[in-house]
């Protein structure tokens, strides 16, 4: 019995998205998601519709179920979030990227998305999204803090502006030297800094409600069914005792 608790914990460490995603990184930042925001999804659906689709996919998500989940019209939804012709609202949310000319931009196919926030981690997107910064050694001209040697360019470097990592000289045993502390936009892009940490947030939320569109109504069930259970157990143990109440030990 003992190995087998064993066992199982350590397949738990291993399969968590704490375990999977950060690794050996430590993030700088934590999402604070909030799946029952409406505005949030709607704004984070936007944005990767505009700024994440063109490369990546989530093909394991509908257009009509995203646009019921979210609250936005289905005719709306279409005129405003839909860019490739011929697609349907039942259909999956897709690309038309040949999957052979990504491999020759990028190295590799971007990653399908669909599941992405549940094998990283809310923190880990977040995270990821605002630690791009200028590396003129990269093939895109942008490396990233979180995922090193990244193989993608700032595609929303037009709303942060130009990031650059920020250092501070410090005294460190008697030698001055310079530590990173931060990252940090030249104040060129759309939104300000507040207005774009707002964005990301809401792209992350929007992502973790694709990892698990039926998260919020699972919890639901689930705490209805732990009440049923709850009330059963009396009802079990008042018959328990009405049963036993005439047998001497």
């Amino acid at each position: 019995m003992r190995k087998i608790l064993i066992t199982l914990g350590l397949i738990a460490g291993l399969t968590s998205p704490l375990a999977m995603s950060a690794g050996s990184v430590e993030l700088p930042y934590k999402a604070d998601v909030d799946l029952t925001d409406k505005a949030s999804l709607q704004r984070g659906a936007k944005l990767f519709m505009n700024y994440c689709l063109g490369c990546h996919q989530m093909q394991f998500q509908r257009y009509e179920r995203t646009f019921n989940d979210l609250g936005i019209p289905l005719e709306a939804g279409m005129e405003n979030l839909v860019f490739t012709r011929d697609t349907k609202v039942g259909d999956h949310i897709k690309n038309s990227m040949p999957a052979d000319s990504a491999a020759q931009w990028f190295g590799a196919p971007p990653p399908d998305l669909t599941l992405e926030a549940r094998l990283r981690g809310p923190d880990w997107i977040y995270s990821y999204l605002k630690s791009f910064y200028v590396d003129p050694s990269r093939p895109f001209g942008v490396n990233n803090t979180v995922f090193k040697d990244v193989g993608m360019p700032h595609v929303l470097q037009e709303l942060q502006g130009v990031p650059s990592k920020v250092y501070e000289e410090r005294m460190i045993d008697g030698e001055m030297v310079k530590e990173y502390v931060g990252i940090k936009s030249d104040g060129s892009g759309e939104l300000s800094e507040d207005e774009y940490d707002r964005a990301m947030l809401d792209l992350t939320n929007f992502m973790v409600y694709v990892g698990e569109p039926m998260i919020l109504e699972r919890e639901s069930i689930g705490w209805k069914a732990l009440i049923y259970c709850f009330i059963f157990w009396v009802f079990a143990v008042l018959l328990k005792k009405e049963y036993w109440r005439d047998i001497k030990k």
